[in-house]
């Protein structure tokens, strides 16, 4: 292995080494690639000078018009969390399915599902239905690790259910790989992937997790009656104030991914909307001067830390390929046994196991751009496909002990009588079921990218 390539792998070495010790993702990315870059300057495996188009990275970067959705939809979940929509939605659900067996768990997780539709952010979803839902299993007498395992699981459908934050990060970045591979490979007139396509290719597989969801809870309320009991007392009629909680979050749907989908209104245009919808709601629910403060200090906090690292990022990718990574990487795959299958199959498992020490932002900005371009040079790996793969892969990272930043949320909010113990042992069927989802959908690509190709191709 020539020496610069061996910089390569040391370096990742390190920035892993280092987020193991507990250094911030950020600056831990900008430190370890700087101090090897003036390492591979010194030792002639590269020239310092290759820094000089970093400014240029980081000003296309804050200029990128797809990135501007991110804020918006931040400011669009977190206005949500606030104007008691979710609490309305959780009471009237409960009230409908309350008289069944694990129906307070059905509840859970279609209301899980419309709050990602709505909302697109996990930490919001998962701290507003851990304050609400979980008190109220307990005092069913809900077993305290499925309670919490199914808490956990339907919070984060926001990460895979469109308009997620995930997907609008993960399309950039898809999308630069995907054009850095057709130029490879000779094509200067490269097509491009949008964060519409992956948003139409997320709905079948976001309805197939919720569906497998269900299904797991249905089964425990048959095998395991004590586990999931009915509630014990329902009040009150549950058709005509959900009928009326259900409008808001679906015209939210409808104005956001409709308009996205319909070809209206691009991915950050229909973000503007969905902002001013939330807004509009906000100020009917309760006095937005109240909550304007708050939201919008709150989405400049999770938009600053998104982008620091994406900085940290670019500044790892630019050293990592200076140093001939990319090469290496390509040259690794394509060595597989299998031929694309096998690359792609080593790709899935890296993500899985690096979502045990990093997030799923962490690992888009950092794993995409070294394996994107390589793996989407090979025949028979579609882009769509591939990064929905990712996206449910990565679903399982805000899942994984110990640093699941579900878990974590979950763990501030819950009631004493759920423990740790609890949590870590309640998330392991939805993970085993995350992994169902993604064995779907490498036998059955088509559940990714049929809906994109009869939108747009």
């Amino acid at each position: 292995m020539p020496f610069a390539e061996l910089l390569a792998v040391v370096m990742v070495a390190a920035v892993c080494a280092a987020l193991l010790v507990g250094y911030p993702v950020a600056l831990t990315l900008g430190g370890v690639s700087l101090g090897f870059a003036a390492i591979g300057h010194l030792t002639g495996a590269m020239s310092f000078g290759i820094l000089a188009a970093l400014p240029q990275r980081i000003f296309g970067v804050v200029t990128n018009d797809v990135l501007l959705a991110v804020p918006l939809f931040v400011l669009m979940g977190v206005l949500l969390e606030k104007s008691r929509i979710a609490e309305e939605l959780i009471e009237a659900m409960g009230r409908l399915f309350g008289r069944l067996r694990g129906g307070l768990g059905i509840a859970t997780v279609l209301v899980g599902a419309l709050l990602a539709a709505s909302t697109g952010v996990v930490g919001a979803t998962a701290v507003t239905m851990g304050l609400i839902v979980l008190p109220a299993m307990l005092r069913h007498k809900y077993d305290p690790r499925l309670a919490a395992g199914t808490v956990a699981a339907s919070a984060t459908l926001a990460q895979i259910v469109p308009p997620s934050t995930v997907l609008v990060l993960l399309g950039d970045q898809l999308n630069i790989s995907y054009q850095a591979a057709q130029l490879a490979q000779g094509k200067f007139a490269p097509d491009a992937i949008s964060v519409a396509d992956l948003f139409a290719g997320a709905i079948v597989p976001g309805l197939l997790l919720v569906a497998l969801y269900l299904a797991f809870l249905l089964a425990v309320a048959v095998v395991r009656p004590d586990a999931s009991p009915a509630m014990t007392r329902v009040e009150g009629q549950a058709t005509a104030p959900l009928a009326r909680v259900l409008v808001a979050p679906l015209l939210l749907i409808v104005a956001v991914l409709g308009s996205i989908l319909g070809g209206v209104a691009t991915p950050t245009e229909a973000a503007s909307v969905g902002a001013v919808g939330a807004l509009l709601l906000a100020a009917l629910k309760a006095s937005l001067r109240s909550m304007l403060a708050p939201a919008v200090e709150k989405t400049a906090q999770i938009t600053a830390m998104i982008f620091v690292i994406l900085f940290g990022a670019t500044l790892f990718s630019l050293v990592f390929r200076a140093l001939g990574g990319d090469d290496m990487v390509h040259r690794a795959l394509t060595a597989l046994p299998g031929g694309a299958g096998g690359a792609m199959l080593a790709v899935m498992l890296a993500v899985f196991l690096l979502g045990f020490v990093m997030d799923a932002f962490e690992i888009i900005f950092v794993v995409i751009p070294i394996v994107g371009p390589a793996l989407l040079k090979m025949p028979g790996i579609d882009p769509v496909w591939f990064g929905i793969m990712i996206a449910v892969n990565l679903q399982t990272s805000y899942m994984h002990p110990p640093l699941g930043p579900t878990l974590f949320y979950l763990r501030g909010v819950a009631p004493p009588a759920i423990t740790t113990r609890h949590i870590y042992w309640g998330i392991v069927p939805f993970v085993l079921i995350q992994v169902v989802a993604l064995v779907v959908l490498w036998l059955v690509p088509q559940l990714a990218t049929a809906l994109p190709q009869a939108l747009y191709r």
